[in-house]
């Protein structure tokens, strides 16, 4: 049986490697500190999806955001965990334990540990946008489902963006995203959701500092 390496003091989600069929949403991220935003995404795209879970990636150190301000991951990881419930929203810190800083790395690992797993890579809006600046955006793109979840002042723009333009073929109802098929090449999906306005740079504006420094 494949595990997932689960060093102490971090999370790894559910039993691995044991075959099961499941669909499972990975919510990426910072989440300096995460906050009832991130859980509004996770819980709206599992219920439009019919995710049995929906993971919560702890990032170790995202590539495309500075480290000045970034609380250290222990911190990032519990407020993660504080978030989710355990059962249907998990937080993890499988990207550490793995090693893995790159979302295409990350799920082409997942990808071979879980075979028969059907993963959905969630993203809001915002992030639909930065897609291009990925490491590999393509091939995440054409390989894992993409749903994309409103967020306030990216919603209306996201059909627009350089990425929506260039998957524009691969654009399916929600419905569909999971749906077998056997398309080439995996689509992508606008869902349909209220916004939530919480922000972790709201937040740390406002001064819920999570770093330990002050």
């Amino acid at each position: 049986m494949n595990r997932l390496p689960s060093p102490a003091g971090l999370a790894a989600p559910g039993p691995h490697g044991d075959g099961r069929r499941r669909r499972i949403g990975l919510l990426g991220g910072s989440f300096n500190p995460a906050h009832d935003g991130h859980r509004h995404v996770a819980e709206q795209a599992r219920r439009a999806l019919r995710l049995d879970q929906v993971w919560l990636l702890v990032s170790p150190g995202n590539p495309l955001k500075p480290r000045a301000g970034m609380a250290p991951f222990a911190r990032r990881l519990a407020s993660a965990e504080a978030i989710a419930d355990g059962v249907r929203v998990v937080a993890t810190g499988l990207e550490a334990a793995i090693g893995q800083r790159y979302s295409a790395r990350t799920l082409a690992r997942l990808q071979r540990l879980f075979p028969r797993v059907r993963f959905v890579w969630i993203i809001g809006a915002d992030n639909l946008w930065q897609l291009p600046r990925w490491r590999r955006w393509r091939a995440l793109a054409a390989r894992t489902p993409i749903a994309v979840l409103p967020r306030p002042g990216w919603t209306d723009r996201a059909p627009s963006v350089a990425a929506a333009s260039t998957l524009r073929r691969h654009r399916r109802l929600p419905g569909a995203l999971l749906a077998p098929g056997g398309h080439p090449h995996a689509g992508w999906s606008l869902v349909p959701a209220r916004e939530h306005p919480a922000s972790a740079t709201a937040l740390r504006r406002a001064g819920h500092d999570i770093t330990g420094t002050g």
